[in-house]
């Protein structure tokens, strides 16, 4: 299996190469999961769009929304592994490759999203995206604040206790399933693409994300019940191979890093504008919004997910906790 998963990213990283090979325009790719109706792919249309413009033709970059290149994990390999592509990274799944990412995504880390800005500007992150290179990665960008993620279910979730059983879809990757473990959850990966019809056929009774991926894939016409739960600050990122960045000119590397922070930034700005308006449409449309929420319990609950991880650098929380205090 995995000799056949190996061929399948080799032939399409070489079936690639040559997009990437012409003299005169770099062809990349922008891939990501989710629908072209949510914040993240207006941010990268943007990207996309500066980039083409500002580098007059030598950068041509076109958005693939909804998993059209493959699932996620399919994506970070082709890109590991040289293909002209740009990833929307989650530091979850960047946890696999240099495992300190995952403390960037771990439940209650930040009291505001703006303190998020401390983390991207310490020496600590300079230092984890020198092993990001290592492995092959090459980060962009790591500010698009992807929004705080909340549970809709079909029953309110006021304290940790009311998890206990519920099988909960969630982001394949180890926080994630840590986090619900320690909930009582029964925590199901499912790729995103897939998540409607899981809720419709009942394969799973609850789902949690930021307010944008909720309404962006209309999931309240499967759940009625939204529990403002906030227990991740998501955050995402631009990331594309490292092999790739290094072949190209350095005005273009430039043009590359600035529009992907400037991207971030409008996507920032935009889903923080746009949380109130997001609740106003879901209460409209007959979802019951769960305000009276135990944050301490769930604060405390959650608390030994940041003990479960021995490939983390000993003491990489308190280092975390130290640049954000």
């Amino acid at each position: 299996m995995h000799k056949i998963l190996r061929a399948a990213i080799a032939a399409s990283v070489i079936s690639l190469l040559p997009v990437v090979a012409s003299a005169q325009t770099v062809n990349l790719r922008v891939a990501h999961a989710l629908a072209p109706t949510e914040p993240i792919n207006q941010a990268v249309e943007a990207f996309a769009k500066a980039v083409n413009e500002r580098s007059e033709g030598r950068l041509n970059i076109t958005v693939f929304p909804s998993e059209q290149l493959g699932i996620n994990r399919e994506v970070y390999e082709q890109v590991r592994h040289g293909a002209p592509i740009i990833q929307v990274a989650d530091p979850g799944f960047m946890s696999d490759y240099v495992p300190d990412f995952g403390v960037m995504n771990g439940p209650y880390l930040l009291n505001a999203p703006e303190d998020f800005q401390k983390i991207l500007d310490s020496k600590w992150y300079d230092q984890l995206t020198g092993r990001a290179a290592e492995a092959g990665f090459r980060p962009l960008s790591f500010n698009y604040f992807f929004g705080n993620r909340h549970m809709l279910g079909n029953k309110p979730f006021n304290k940790p206790a009311d998890l206990a059983g519920v099988t909960m879809r969630i982001s394949p990757n180890p926080i994630w399933i840590e986090t619900f473990a320690a909930l009582g959850a029964r925590g199901t990966p499912l790729p995103w693409t897939e998540v409607y019809s899981a809720l419709s056929q009942n394969v799973v009774e609850a789902v949690e994300a930021p307010l944008g991926s909720l309404v962006g894939s209309k999931l309240q016409e499967q759940r009625k019940t939204l529990s403002l739960t906030g227990h991740f600050t998501a955050f995402l990122g631009l990331v594309m191979s490292e092999k790739i960045f290094n072949s190209l000119d350095p005005e273009l590397q430039q043009i590359l890093q600035e529009e992907s922070v400037k991207a971030g930034t409008f996507m920032t700005e935009t889903t923080l504008a746009n949380d109130q308006k997001l609740l106003e449409q879901l209460k409209s449309q007959g979802v019951t919004v769960v305000e009276d929420i135990d944050i301490a319990s769930f604060r405390e609950t959650t608390a030994k997910v940041y003990d479960a991880f021995p490939k983390w650098t000993p003491g990489v929380y308190t280092e975390i906790r130290t640049i954000l205090d």
